[in-house]
């Protein structure tokens, strides 16, 4: 298993803030918030807090399983930022059905139309 590189990282505060208003899509155990970048990949943030549960092995556990699921639909992605915040649902919750939730999510992102990055010609 490889690690996620930085460039595919969301990492300043920054980043985070500007997806507070973006748009988004709701799973079953997921809410994704998303918006276009120029970085020209897609970049991932996570957003798994104590409410999730209080475990901390718990919320590592879900936290491998988004990293996992995102690496493996990365190259396929638009360029996107995009954050992925758990459910209380995903707790508890074995992988494999987090996996299909998260597979919904990168199907429907793939889906979107490139439109330019806000700062960007055009946008």
């Amino acid at each position: 298993m490889a690690g996620l590189p930085p460039a595919a990282r969301l990492r300043r505060a920054s980043d985070f803030a500007a997806l507070r208003h973006a748009e988004r899509w709701q799973g079953r155990h997921f809410l994704l918030r998303w918006r276009t970048t120029s970085e020209g990949n897609a970049r991932l943030g996570l957003a798994v807090s104590r409410k999730v549960s209080k475990r901390a092995v718990e919320r590592n556990r879900i936290k491998r399983v988004i990293r996992e699921s995102f690496r493996a639909e990365r190259e396929g992605l638009p360029a996107l930022d995009i954050l992925v915040i758990p459910r209380t649902s995903a707790a508890g919750t074995p992988n494999p059905v987090l996996f299909a939730d998260l597979g919904l999510a990168w199907r429907k992102l793939k889906t979107l139309k490139p439109t330019p990055a806000p700062g960007t010609i055009g946008g």
